[in-house]
């Protein structure tokens, strides 16, 4: 998938099948919507591609406005979300950052400079409640007038419903506040992950508890470090995870995803939000510090508990050992065809 920010590049497509969003977890719904994209393409001969915003547009809003309770939890970084939309099978990706210019466009002047001029659409799929242009006074009817007047086609995608429940972004932020993982996998399609690139943090973790850890890690409670590139995730507390980029294998974890409310908010990571795994099954070829830098995924299986503040490092050498327990007794009473039903129901959506 070709990935541009910003509509001015040589390499933009000449013509595409264009759907609009911010697809923020890019979940069953929205894997409804790019199959049918993808499908319109092919039948036209142009290539698929997804147009979204960076900030999301609530983002932006919420701080000029000065009112932070205004913006979404977010469900997926930029960088899972692009990952997301390729496996879709999405050809191009158009990232706009939305700044006062946008905001304040109107309507038809994104019809005119963006879906025609910008990305010479052909084919523009929206979903039920899309709105667009300047205090979203553009909607379906204006932009299937626009189609009609300009010799591009406009379909509306309904609703997507699993077992009569609305799938939206707002449905999986609902079940990620609740911890309830396996109803966040049903509305994705897949197990909630988060990925990146392993970053430095204080290395506190591997100094707690040497005689605590168990298995072949001795280095305590040595973590892998994520930065989540938003102050507000829609998930947040201590989970059993599973790791994907270190070896041939997935690696069984316990993870904490939040602010880490006992540690110096002063340490390295400067309170930035972090998902911090702790593996149980550390691979010794690696040393210990040969997970630096490597891009790893982190499957969020099964809610432990919410972040604690625990009074010293004694209890927070405690809470996490028993957290180990915890994660091992889930992933001894867990059936391995599990995920995978989950990812099958997935490819099906896809097809």
């Amino acid at each position: 998938m070709k990935i541009f920010h910003g509509l001015h590049h040589p390499g933009v497509a000449n013509a595409c099948a264009l759907t609009i969003g911010n697809f923020d977890g890019v979940h069953r719904g929205h894997q409804a919507m790019l199959a049918l994209l993808n499908n319109e393409a092919r039948q036209r001969g142009v290539i698929s591609c997804v147009l979204t915003f960076e900030p999301h547009p609530r983002d932006y809003f919420a701080a000029k406005l000065n009112k932070p309770e205004l913006a979404p939890a977010r469900i997926g970084t930029l960088r899972d979300k692009l990952s997301e939309l390729a496996a879709c099978g999405v050809q191009q990706t158009i990232v706009l950052p939305f700044n006062e210019k946008l905001a304040s466009q109107a309507p038809q002047a994104f019809i005119n400079d963006v879906i025609l001029g910008g990305l010479h659409s052909h084919y523009v799929l929206v979903g039920d409640d899309f709105r667009f242009g300047s205090k979203r006074a553009g909607d379906y009817a204006m932009l299937d007038a626009a189609g009609r007047e300009h010799g591009f086609d406009v379909a509306r995608m309904n609703s997507y419903e699993v077992h009569g429940l609305r799938v939206s972004s707002s449905a999986v932020r609902e079940s990620l506040a609740k911890g309830d993982m396996q109803d966040t996998a049903r509305l994705l399609g897949r197990p909630y992950s988060i990925s990146g690139h392993v970053v430095h943090g204080r290395k506190l973790g591997r100094q707690l508890g040497k005689s605590a850890a168990q298995g072949p890690d001795q280095d305590g409670f040595r973590t892998l470090n994520l930065r989540f590139s938003h102050w507000k995730p829609a998930a947040s507390g201590i989970f059993a995870v599973q790791v994907y980029g270190l070896g041939d294998k997935p690696l069984p974890g316990v993870a904490n995803l939040g602010v880490r409310p006992s540690v110096d908010p002063n340490d390295v990571n400067g309170g930035r939000v972090l998902l911090e795994t702790h593996c149980l099954e550390w691979p010794a070829h690696l040393g210990a510090e040969g997970a630096y830098g490597k891009i790893i995924r982190v499957e969020l299986l099964h809610k432990l508990h919410d972040e604690l503040k625990y009074d010293s490092l004694d209890a927070l050498t405690a809470g996490i050992a028993q957290d180990c327990d915890d994660a091992r007794a889930f992933f001894a009473a867990s059936t391995p065809h599990t995920h995978a039903e989950t990812r099958r129901q997935t490819t099906r959506d896809r097809i």
